[in-house]
């Protein structure tokens, strides 16, 4: 109707955070220039080097996350915020901003429930200083596609965008790293909308370390793509 305005829908970038002082602020930063309408959340997940106060100077809205681990900190965040749109992304700068609109898009427009951002069809396999974690990656995507029937590109990806309905509705019940594979699965066995767009992948800076153990928590990745088959 002419002279009515489109009504804009409300978005939340949520990022979990432990320990990334070295890279939040640029974060927060990026992603508040690319997507300027948005709402930019960090949730603190007991950090000691100043990763809250860094957020909050950059313009960030910083919740602190008492219960340790990322699933933890995924699952505050999903019941906390309300918006239209949810954004999820890592605070240590491996996932470039500028793709964050195409993500959105695929959800405002084209009604798509879970929209990834993809770094093994990239080049993540090339950059990531960690070879193991290729590996692993590569694996967990072999294993969820085939016993779930899926075509996923990048199940452990740490940049996504989801619809209010996936939010609101998806069951997390790890506490750990495993929380983007148990997303995707849920995804698939539940039926929701997936669909990926190839991301340029940025190894951490120097002197930014990750958070997640090859081996330890690798195990529990793969023994959760087991336990949820059967539930």
């Amino acid at each position: 109707m002419k002279g009515l305005k489109k009504i804009m829908s409300k978005i939340a970038v949520l990022v979990p955070c432990y320990n990334e002082a070295l890279t939040v602020g640029q974060v927060v930063d990026d992603f508040r220039t690319h997507v300027p309408d948005a709402d930019v959340y960090v949730y603190d997940n007991n950090s000691t080097d100043g990763t809250a106060e860094i957020a909050k100077e950059h313009g960030a809205i910083v919740v602190k996350a008492s219960v340790q681990g990322k699933g933890a900190v995924v699952r505050q965040m999903f019941k906390d915020v309300d918006a239209d749109i949810y954004l999820m992304v890592d605070g240590d700068a491996t996932y470039p901003a500028r793709y964050a609109p195409t993500l959105i898009k695929e959800v405002e427009e084209n009604g798509c429930d879970m929209m990834l951002g993809d770094r093994l069809s990239s080049n993540y396999f090339d950059d990531n200083k960690r070879p193991f974690h290729g590996f692993g990656n590569w694996l967990v995507r072999f294993l969820v596609n085939k016993l779930y029937k899926g075509d996923i590109t990048d199940i452990m990806t740490g940049y996504r965008a989801f619809s209010k309905q996936f939010v609101k509705n998806v069951v997390i019940k790890s506490n750990g790293f495993e929380v983007e594979t148990e997303m995707s699965i849920w995804a698939l066995k539940n039926k929701y909308t997936i669909n990926s767009i190839p991301i340029d992948y940025q190894d951490r800076p120097d002197g930014s370390k990750s958070k997640l153990r090859t081996f330890s928590d690798g195990s529990k990745v793969i023994r959760t793509i087991f336990k949820l088959k059967h539930s």
